[in-house]
């Protein structure tokens, strides 16, 4: 058999004739939470039903590890944390490698080195959030 025709806004996977899907999960969502569900299978041309049961099956797997709101602030501070230490970074060996010297140096090199410790302190705070975050998988 092969793809049959849309069903609600997208279209269906093919069916499996060797192993025919005959238990069925009701899932309940509010209109906010549908609508999302809705646009996310409508971005990659599926149902909602067959875009929530991959991701069913993806986290089920350890494929795909949710992420609460929260975290996903707290990763993107961390990533962001992360950019500016490399920058920092690039700043301190450009003084230390500068020909001819930078003139007010030990200013400037207390200067940057006062934003490296700020980055790793907002990294450490970001970190220690996530961590918090985690609960064990069982």
């Amino acid at each position: 058999m092969g793809i049959e025709g849309p069903v609600g806004g997208g279209r269906r996977r093919e069916r499996l004739s060797s192993a025919p899907r005959g238990r069925r999960v009701n899932l309940s969502f509010n209109d906010a939470e549908l609508e999302v569900v809705r646009l996310a299978a409508q971005r990659e041309g599926m149902s909602p039903a067959s875009w929530a049961g991959r991701q069913v099956m993806a986290v089920a797997q350890h494929v795909l590890v949710p992420v609460s709101r929260d975290a996903a602030d707290v990763l993107r501070e961390l990533v962001q944390a992360r950019v500016h230490l490399r920058e920092t970074v690039t700043a301190l060996r450009s003084l230390t490698t500068a020909d001819p010297p930078v003139a007010g140096l030990p200013e400037t090199a207390a200067a940057v080195v006062e934003a490296a410790l700020a980055a790793v302190a907002r990294v450490d705070t970001a970190t220690a959030r996530v961590m918090r975050e985690r609960r064990p998988r069982s």
